[in-house]
């Protein structure tokens, strides 16, 4: 990293959540680097523009004009379907093949019918808009009404295996049948709204009609294949599974078999608040939205680099000093960032350099700011957008929920810092030169730039609505950019609007899919058939039940982002954790913490592959580091099921000495994972530390005084050995 860097005001604002798809593009399944389009000339500026009415709108119906909430949400997925497929770029299954000029003729009249299919469906929506419009509620054509959706689903779906196997190349123009997927979008998706009202009636029931059926095709399709290019295979692969169950029942043994349902009932019944429209779009469309455009508001204004700076001005030049600055500044910015993987990105692409830079080998510098961006999804008070999902889902009240986070995020945090300082003690590291960090007077008297985060923090303290603390802090970051040299102006706001439409496009894609398997789950029933058998295999254990729900969450997790995955593991799991007796906040807090901890658990954990990508390193070995670095915060959920005083729910005392408690079983797990306690520690020494951190889990005095007692032991023998090795004695 160069020294003359400016550090009162960083000089590059830090990327944006859409270049994660180029940090994960060692996942087989993810889009290759290159997919996010750069357009030329009035190309960029009208995709722009549509993405600042994009966000616009949202702000405007949030803030200002309240609209009917299916219209809203369809409105809301509608919008992000065009704008992605005309920002992300299809690619070939065979990476690197290129299309031989015999196929050429062959992918060009796929494209045409494509384009006849779409544009006939087109037509027919426009023919039902307008006699709507005109003629009041007199019947549209019948023609329209009864022949544009075949049509358009078989076109939408040629246009999607036409760009597989026939991929434009050039970036800097839109291709022809992603503009045709945009078109089609339009379409499926403005008759679903035009009939809005009416679906809510008819959806799921024989009176459908079969053009409820064919758009709400179309929108699955256009789903499913947008979600495939941000997010990779597998959570289509889990999606895909789902929709073969629904039909499939009759003929599955066990809990799995169902009587089926047939097409036009489905696929109306899934496009309905049970399903796509349901809680994850529902959060999508507000919460996360709005937060992700704050995010925007901070990276444009480069208020949000004050953060990393003033994190480098006070630990910098401490033993590991980078490391350490990443577990601040990515725990920060990652309570507002919707993924885990975006802000590696983010923050990594500055403090993954500068660990390297002390000595941390590539994959553990990776593995530090993967761990720590993880880390931000489950910091209050935003959690990612967590807590207000939670709420959605269980009804329990955001601000409990936000209070109950609080300590089990903290040892998260501190649970990393031991890992990281150990590490760090262990390899006798230096910090950075203060030559070479910014200056803290300097950074000190800019302290108003932290206004955003303190208005945000204060107003949903005071009890204002989430959305209007949300615009609140937005409008400040405005505001105090006002007293630096990047003062937002028309330009600046333009890009601030622009850019964070372009960053939320991948969670409209993973929330509509999380509602489409959410949705079979509802109508199949198979989510409360699970829990039953997982009452059975836990045999009345909740300890039992709370593993099953732990590996579940994980594995669904390593598919999806973390909104999705908790959605849909809140659906299958929770109902059956919760009837044998575990408190709802607790089950859900539960499952919302290991659905986070997937992004750094092998063998496919994206906040490791996105870290990877910009340390250089084996993103395999990056994803073992990552876990390794986060295993002793593995332990934190099962200490507050045992002390419910951990999500504050006791007495002062009670809070104080489960926090302190845990805070020394994090520490001692942590040294029996890094093999350093008072020097370094055999084998021997790290089972005995295990054990010594496995006692301070339950909270009771017994059992923490046995651990103590087996730590205090330790320690002695520790220091009898005499001191560290001189490799071991890096400054503090």
């Amino acid at each position: 990293m160069a020294d003359n860097r400016d550090w009162s005001v960083a000089s590059d604002a830090a990327p944006s959540n859409l270049e994660q798809e180029l940090a994960r593009a060692n996942v087989d399944a993810d889009p290759v680097a290159g997919n996010q389009r750069l357009f030329g000339g009035g190309r960029n500026a009208l995709f722009a523009t549509l993405c600042v009415g994009y966000t616009v709108f949202h702000l405007l119906v949030m803030n200002v004009y309240p609209l009917e909430t299916w219209t809203y949400r369809l409105s809301h997925v509608g919008g992000g379907l065009v704008l992605g497929f005309l920002l992300f770029s299809s690619v070939p299954f065979a990476e690197g093949n290129a299309v031989r000029r015999g196929y050429v003729t062959l992918g060009n009249a796929l494209l045409c019918l494509a384009g006849a299919g779409i544009v006939f469906g087109f037509a027919g929506v426009v023919a039902i808009w307008v006699n709507g419009l005109i003629m009041g509620e007199m019947l549209p054509p019948k023609w329209a009404m009864s022949s544009f959706g075949l049509p358009l689903c078989c076109g939408t779906a040629l246009a999607i295996l036409h760009g597989w196997f026939f991929p434009q190349v050039e970036r800097t123009r839109f291709a022809i049948g992603d503009a045709l997927l945009a078109l089609a979008a339009v379409a499926a998706t403005g008759y679903l709204i035009f009939f809005a009202r009416q679906l809510q009636l008819r959806a799921g029931m024989p009176m459908a009609l079969p053009g409820d059926m064919w758009s709400a095709i179309t929108g699955v399709l256009l789903i499913i294949e947008l979600t495939r290019r941000v997010a990779g295979l597998a959570l289509v692969f889990i999606a895909g599974v789902f929709v073969a169950y629904a039909f499939a029942g009759p003929w599955l043994p066990g809990i799995f078999e169902h009587r089926g349902y047939d097409v036009k009932r489905f696929f109306s019944y899934i496009f309905t608040d049970n399903g796509v429209l349901g809680a994850p779009i529902a959060i999508s469309s507000t919460y996360i939205i709005l937060f992700v455009v704050f995010a925007a508001f901070l990276q444009t204004t480069r208020v949000g680099e004050y953060f990393v700076n003033l994190a480098f001005a006070a630990a910098g030049h401490r033993r590991g000093g980078p490391a350490k600055v990443a577990i601040f500044a990515s725990g920060l910015m990652g309570m507002i960032n919707g993924t885990s993987a975006g802000n590696v990105v983010a923050t990594g692409s500055l403090t993954i350099p500068m660990m390297k830079k002390v000595g941390y080998k590539p994959q553990t510098s990776a593995a530090v700011e993967a761990a720590a961006s993880t880390g931000g999804q489950i910091m209050p008070p935003i959690m990612g957008a967590g807590a207000f999902i939670m709420a959605e889902i269980t009804g329990i009240s955001y601000m409990e929920i936000v209070y109950a986070a609080i300590i089990p995020a903290v040892l998260y945090f501190i649970s990393v810092y031991f890992m990281v300082d150990l590490a760090a003690k262990r390899s006798g590291m230096q910090g950075l030169p203060r030559d070479q960090l910014p200056k803290l007077g300097k950074l000190i008297r800019q302290v108003y730039l932290f206004m955003p985060i303190l208005v945000l923090i204060y107003a949903l303290f005071a009890g204002y609505s989430v959305i209007r603390c949300g615009t609140l802090a937005m409008i400040t970051a405005a505001v105090v950019s006002w007293l630096t040299p990047h003062r937002m102006g028309p330009r600046q706001l333009f890009q601030a609007l622009d850019s964070g439409a372009r960053m939320v496009l991948q969670l409209v894609a993973v929330c509509a899919t999380a509602g489409i398997i959410v949705g079979v789950i509802a109508l199949t029933g198979i989510g409360s058939r699970f829990s039953t058998v997982l009452l059975t295999l836990a045999d009345q254990s909740q300890i039992l039940a709370l593993f099953f729900a732990m590996v579940v969450s994980i594995i669904l997790g390593m598919g999806m982002p973390t909104t999705a995955a908790y959605a849909v593991a809140a659906s299958v799991i929770a109902p059956g954790v919760i009837n044998l007796g575990v408190a709802p906040l607790t089950a859900h807090l539960f499952i919302f913490y290991f659905a986070v901890m997937s992004a750094i658990t092998p063998p496919v954990a994206l906040a490791a592959y996105a870290g990877s990508a910009l340390a250089g390193s084996n993103p395999i070995r990056t994803s073992f580091e990552s876990f390794k670095i986060g295993l002793a915060a593995f332990v934190v959920p099962y200490m507050f099921f045992y002390s419910p005083a951990m999500l504050l729910q006791g007495n002062a005392f009670e809070i104080f000495h489960i926090s302190v408690t845990a805070i020394i079983g994090v520490y001692l797990l942590s040294c029996a994972v890094q093999g350093w306690f008072f020097g370094l520690a055999g084998n021997a020494v790290r089972a005995v530390l295990i054990v010594a951190g496995l006692t301070m889990i339950a909270g009771g005095w017994l059992t923490d005084a046995i651990g103590l007692g087996l730590a205090l032991v330790l320690a002695v023998m520790q220091k009898g050995r005499g001191a560290p090795s001189p490799a071991a004695q890096g400054g503090d």
